[in-house]
């Protein structure tokens, strides 16, 4: 179920908008074992022997275990470009699974010739919900580009509620430097984290392996943001069938998105996670 949000009552005088910015080989085999308690998952490595791969690996069996989880994005496509391997797999596991989407996305480079592409991308990600099997999203109307102007307490106060809601027992959220290096990602994450610390919730973070962020960097010349394998905490090998039909459910942003399509094809089978706050 969709709930559009306002995000009232917040100051959005025409300066403060004028201001916003839009811009949207061979490695070391790692002997990894898991010990489980609650939601907690303890990752152990050693150096091993070689291994033909892209870079050493950190494979875990699979995703923490959680009751309920709480994936808080910045744009519409978000959940299901960057989120959705992870959400279509928890809610497999037999986890619950909710949304919280601060902005409809309106200032998006893609899809611009689409009359009212916020209302647009607000449609395609109910769709692409239902995709992933997630209950609820919550979407809000802040102004696509310029989180990082919101107060840090109004962001963290709507994770909070819909936290509550949900009967979350994890966060699931971009990493740090928001992947793909945009501001909003950013600050999503950062509001996910204090609302975190105030109702004591572990925080799971999707990140890119370092190789892959370097060769988007290369090759787009984007500010991806990568992670070393020492950085990481677990890789999971998932199914895309699921992610890839709510990727089509965004029609306005998937045509035409070279990025995409090759950072999928960089990460193949697997997603990479670490910890913002352990369990």
């Amino acid at each position: 179920m969709l709930h559009v949000m306002g995000a009232a009552p917040l100051e959005r005088d025409g300066a403060k908008r004028r201001g916003c910015n839009f811009a949207s080989g061979d490695g070391d085999e790692l002997d990894v074992r898991s010990c489980r308690e609650g939601l907690g998952v303890i990752w152990h490595w050693q150096q091993g022997s070689r291994m033909k791969g892209p870079s050493r690996s950190l494979v875990a069996a699979a995703l923490p275990p959680s009751r309920s989880v709480l994936a808080v994005c910045a744009h519409p496509d978000d959940e299901s470009f960057g989120l959705g391997a992870a959400l279509g797999t928890f809610n497999e596991l037999g986890s619950a699974t909710s949304v919280v989407c601060f902005t409809h996305g309106e200032a998006s480079t893609l899809g611009t010739e689409v009359t009212d592409l916020g209302g647009v991308r607000a449609r395609e990600l109910e769709d692409a919900a239902d995709e992933l099997g997630v209950s609820d999203v919550a979407l809000f109307d802040f102004v696509d580009g310029c989180l990082a102007e919101e107060p840090l307490d109004s962001l963290t106060s709507r994770i909070s509620q819909a936290a509550l809601r949900a009967h979350a027992d994890l966060l699931l959220v971009f990493d740090e430097g928001g992947v793909t290096g945009h501001a909003d990602h950013c600050r999503a994450t950062e509001a996910a984290v204090e609302a975190a610390r105030e109702l004591d919730l572990p925080v799971l973070a999707w990140t890119l392996r370092e190789s892959v962020a370097d060769t988007l960097r290369r090759e787009f010349g984007a500010a991806f943001v990568g992670r070393s394998d020492v950085e990481l905490n677990f890789v999971v090998r998932v199914n895309r069938e699921r992610q890839s039909r709510a990727i089509q459910r965004h029609v306005s942003q998937a045509v035409d998105n070279p990025v995409l399509a090759r950072r999928l094809e960089l990460q193949g089978d697997d997603e990479a996670f670490r910890w913002l706050r352990a369990p």
